[in-house]
C-alpha cells in the first residue's frame, strides 16, 4: 500500500477504564452506546491485559510495543525518556502525518515521541516546568489557573460536578482538538491520529448532565470474595484495602456513579470524532482502535485504583474496528484470545502494511499466532506483585509474605475464590509457578532460593496516611514553580 491507499489510523485511549465497563460486555449500569456500536461493527477482545497496570509503564508499552522488561519501567518512573522507536515515529517515517492530542505522560513533557505535533494535556503536572496546551487554552478563554478550582484530587475519589462551563471540560477540549487536526490534514497523506482522554481517571468531576443520567439508576455493588478463608491476605492487599475503609456503601455507590458519568461523557464525545470522519469522507478508510492504559478496582474486593492484577485493574477494553475491506477483522465479534497493550503497535502497523520494529515484542491481535500466556509485573518494593495467566487460570504472586493466589477465570470470572491451597489444583499451581519463575529477573531473583519461590518476610499492614490529599492540585495562577516534586503513589 502506498500514499492515500493506506488506511488512516485512529487510536483512542482512555485512562483507568476497566474492561468490563461497557454495555457490550454485559455491565448492568454503564451507558456506552457509541462503544457498543463499535463493538457491533468490529471486534471486542475480552481478554485484553495491561502488562504493568499503572500509567507510565503502561503507556510506554502502548507506544513502543515492548514489554516492561524490554522498555525498562515496571515501577512508574515518570522521568525516564521514551525510547526512540515509537508507534508515532514508525508511522511518521512511513510518510504518515501524525498528530497526538491529550495525555502522553512522557518526560520531558514536550517530547513529541515521534508525532509531527502534539496538543498536550498533562493533568496539571506543572512541577517539571511545563504548562500544557489545555491550561494555556483555559487562560486564553479567561479562566487562567482555574482547572483545579473544583478542589478534587487527581488520585482520590472525592467527587463533585464540573465547576466551569461545559465546553471547557477537558474531555470536550480533547475532542475538539482532534476534530481540528482531522480537518486540517494533508489530503495527500494518510493520517495516524492519537486521541488520549484523561478520564475517567480522577479527579472525579463529571458534567452535571451526565451525573443526572445515573441519578435514578441503582448502582452495582463492588465484588466480594472469600480469600481470607483460604490463607492470610498478602501484605499488599491488606495495605491497599485500608485505602477504602473510610467509604460507606452509599459513598461507594456515589463514587461509581461519578466514574460512570465520566465514561459516558467520553462515549458521547466520540460520536463527534466519528461524525467528523464521516463528513470528511474518511470513515471507510480509517481503522479505529479503542483501549485504556489500565483499569480501576472501584471497590471490588475492597480495593481501589490500579497496580494490581485482578480483573478490574489489569483487564482493559480493546475494540478494533476495521475498514469494510479488512476481512481479517471480525464484525460483531467477541474474541477471547489473550492480547496485551504491547500488541497494539504491531497490530496497527501490520494492518497499515508497515514493518514492525525489532524493538517491539508484542504480536498482532489478528492472525494465526495468539499468545498462550501473559506475564505481568509491577513494582520492586513492598507492594510488588507479579502475574502469569493462560486462557483459563491466573496466578498472582506477592513476594512480601511469599503468597500465591490462583483463580479459575472460566468458572470464577469475578475472582471470588482463591484456589492456591486446593489440592485438586496443585498441578496447575505448579505449572504456572514455573512459568512465573522463568520470567523473573533483576532484583526479583532475590525472591528465589535454589530456584524455588521463598519471597520476603511478611509485614503487617498499617494505617494509610494521606497528608497530600491524593496528589491534590492547587490554584495554578500564577503558574506553579518548577520543583521536580515527585508524584506520590502511596496516597489514598
Amino acid at each position: 500500500m502506498t500514499g492515500t491507499d493506506r488506511p488512516n489510523i485512529l487510536l483512542i485511549t482512555v485512562d483507568q477504564w476497566p474492561g468490563h465497563l461497557l454495555g457490550s460486555a454485559g455491565h448492568p449500569v454503564i451507558q456506552t452506546p457509541t462503544l457498543d456500536e463499535l463493538c457491533r461493527n468490529g471486534t471486542r477482545f475480552t481478554n485484553a491485559q495491561s502488562e504493568c497496570p499503572i500509567c507510565v509503564p503502561a503507556r510506554r508499552t502502548l507506544m513502543t510495543g515492548a514489554s516492561p522488561r524490554r522498555h525498562g519501567d515496571r515501577v512508574y518512573d515518570d522521568q525516564l525518556a521514551m525510547p526512540a522507536e515509537t508507534l508515532a515515529a514508525t508511522f511518521s517515517a512511513a510518510g504518515y502525518q501524525t498528530q497526538g492530542v491529550g495525555k502522553l505522560h512522557v518526560f520531558p513533557q514536550r517530547d513529541r515521541i515521534g508525532f509531527d505535533d502534539v496538543q498536550l494535556e498533562e493533568e496539571g503536572r506543572a512541577q517539571y516546568g511545563v504548562m500544557d496546551d489545555y491550561e494555556i487554552w483555559l487562560g486564553d478563554k479567561g479562566y487562567p489557573g482555574q482547572q483545579f478550582d473544583h478542589g478534587m484530587s487527581t488520585d482520590g475519589y472525592v467527587h463533585r460536578p464540573w465547576h466551569l462551563p461545559e465546553d471547557l471540560h477537558v474531555t470536550n477540549w480533547a475532542t475538539q482538538q482532534m476534530i481540528r487536526q482531522i480537518k486540517r490534514r494533508d489530503p495527500k497523506r494518510p493520517g495516524f491520529w492519537y486521541l488520549s482522554y484523561r478520564h475517567p481517571h480522577p479527579p472525579l468531576v463529571p458534567l452535571q448532565a451526565y451525573l443526572d443520567m445515573y441519578r435514578d439508576v441503582e448502582i452495582d455493588a463492588p465484588l466480594t470474595d472469600d480469600w481470607a478463608e483460604t490463607q492470610d491476605l498478602p501484605f499488599a492487599v491488606s495495605s491497599k484495602r485500608a485505602r477504602g475503609e473510610k467509604y460507606s456503601p452509599a459513598q461507594i455507590a456515589a463514587i461509581r456513579r461519578a466514574f460512570y458519568a465520566l465514561c459516558t461523557h467520553i462515549d458521547h464525545q466520540l460520536r463527534l470524532v466519528i461524525g467528523t470522519l464521516r463528513e470528511e469522507m474518511l470513515l471507510d478508510n480509517t481503522i479505529i482502535l479503542f483501549t485504556s492504559d489500565h483499569g480501576d478496582m472501584l471497590g471490588d474486593h475492597g480495593l481501589w485504583a490500579k497496580s494490581l492484577f485482578y480483573q478490574g485493574s489489569v483487564n482493559v477494553p480493546m475494540i478494533l474496528l476495521g475498514r469494510p475491506c479488512d476481512s481479517d477483522i471480525g464484525v460483531g465479534t467477541e474474541e477471547d484470545r489473550l492480547v496485551t497493550l504491547a500488541d497494539v503497535m504491531p497490530t496497527l502497523l501490520s494492518l497499515a502494511g508497515l514493518k514492525v520494529p525489532d524493538t517491539a515484542d508484542g504480536r498482532p491481535m489478528v492472525g494465526p499466532d495468539p499468545r498462550p500466556t501473559v506475564y505481568g509485573e509491577f513494582g520492586t518494593s513492598d507492594g510488588a506483585t507479579r502475574m502469569v495467566r493462560d486462557a483459563r487460570f491466573k496466578l498472582i504472586y506477592y513476594p512480601v509474605g511469599n503468597v500465591r493466589q490462583l483463580f479459575d477465570l472460566e468458572a470464577d470470572p469475578t475472582e471470588s475464590h482463591d484456589l492456591a491451597t486446593a489440592p485438586e489444583h496443585a498441578e496447575t499451581l505448579a505449572r504456572l509457578t514455573d512459568l512465573l519463575v522463568a520470567e523473573l529477573y533483576g532484583s526479583d531473583l532475590d525472591w528465589l532460593t535454589e530456584g524455588q519461590l521463598t519471597g520476603l518476610p511478611t509485614k503487617e499492614a498499617g494505617p494509610r496516611r494521606n497528608r497530600d490529599l491524593s496528589s491534590q492540585r492547587g490554584h495554578h495562577w500564577p503558574p506553579q514553580l518548577h520543583s521536580d516534586m515527585p508524584q506520590l503513589l502511596t496516597s489514598a
